[in-house]
């Protein structure tokens, strides 16, 4: 997804989350009833829990030269894509951040 684009999903259409590791990358699987959003990234397992605990508030965009900014532990996303259930319209991946509240 890119920076101008936006999808919003409703926490009571969260079906599950998978996650898995390649190494020190990780892949989470987000699936909801309507689409399934896909993150590539480090320290993932952060954003698994706050989607467990309904408590993700943003995915969001971040510049390549800011990823030095990201603490250690911290999620870093380097690549988010959607797909909508019904059609296999895809958003563009892109490289983004995480912040929970």
């Amino acid at each position: 997804m890119s920076s101008d684009q936006s999808l919003l999903l409703p926490f009571d259409q969260f079906a599950f989350a998978e996650l898995k590791s390649d190494g020190k990358e990780q892949r989470l699987r987000l699936v909801f009833a309507t689409h399934e959003v896909t993150l590539r990234g480090n320290s993932l397992r952060r954003i698994e829990t706050a989607m467990q605990r309904m408590e993700l508030a943003f995915l969001g965009t971040l510049p390549a030269n800011q990823r030095s900014l990201v603490m250690e532990g911290q999620p870093l996303i380097l690549e988010i894509g959607a797909i909508e259930a019904s059609n296999d319209s895809t958003y563009a991946p892109s490289q983004t951040k995480a912040s929970t509240s």
